[in-house]
């Protein structure tokens, strides 16, 4: 148990929201828009995580500020219909918040989509502060994005911990200076999540609440 914890910082999409289902639906819509029947959905699950500039550009560098567009267009008009809530998530959350936890979603996507996931699940009332791709010059697992919310949320590194469900996740925390947790939940699996070796990791979103010592 952690008794030093005053603050927690979120990624969402794959952490906090089933967003996987519409992720990889909106890359397969975008890549066989350009490229037909060359990606499956094995195929994309590399690319869930990073930003989306950061994915496109390394498929075609010329064409990336189109694929973006494509693939934010079908996101948004799929959002509601494709995004689910994971078991747990909303309890905790709100266990966290009702305990005094300062609370913070630190995410690579852009603000506009980070708030409409957090308001259909309404999350949205728990979260102090949110730092996106919209707020950063470099995004996880750079530590700027981390230690710009913990400067919001008037905390420091030793007292706050990154939870995720990718490698930018951990490395984020860990290049911020904070303890990192990693999901079971993560599309990829949990032996993935493992080997980037995380402080703790949650096979429940409710095992949090022991790690920072929250009595159920």
């Amino acid at each position: 148990m952690e008794k030093n914890i005053t603050t927690i910082l979120f990624d969402l999409d794959g952490t906090l929201i089933d967003t996987n289902e519409l992720i990889i639906s909106s890359f397969l819509h975008t890549l066989n828009s350009y490229y037909p029947d060359q990606y499956k959905r094995e195929d994309v699950l590399p690319f869930i995580g990073p930003s989306l500039y950061a994915t496109f550009s390394k498929i075609d560098l010329e064409r990336t500020e189109e694929m973006i567009h494509t693939y934010r267009t079908f996101n948004l008009e799929n959002h509601d219909s494709l995004v689910k809530e994971f078991e747990g998530v909303f309890e905790t959350v709100q266990a966290l918040h009702k305990n005094g936890f300062k609370l913070g979603i630190v995410s690579t996507k852009k603000r506009d989509t980070v708030l409409k996931g957090l308001k259909l699940m309404k999350l949205d009332q728990f979260f102090e502060v949110i730092i996106t791709l919209d707020e950063v010059e470099f995004e996880k697992p750079h530590p700027e994005p981390i230690e710009k919310a913990l400067k919001l949320l008037n905390s420091t590194p030793n007292e706050a911990i990154m939870v995720g469900d990718n490698y930018h996740d951990i490395l984020a925390g860990k290049n911020a200076g904070t303890l990192s947790v990693g999901v079971a939940w993560s599309a990829k699996g949990r032996a993935y999540i493992e080997s980037y070796e995380p402080d703790y990791i949650l096979d429940h979103m409710g095992d949090l609440l022991k790690i920072v010592g929250v009595s159920v």
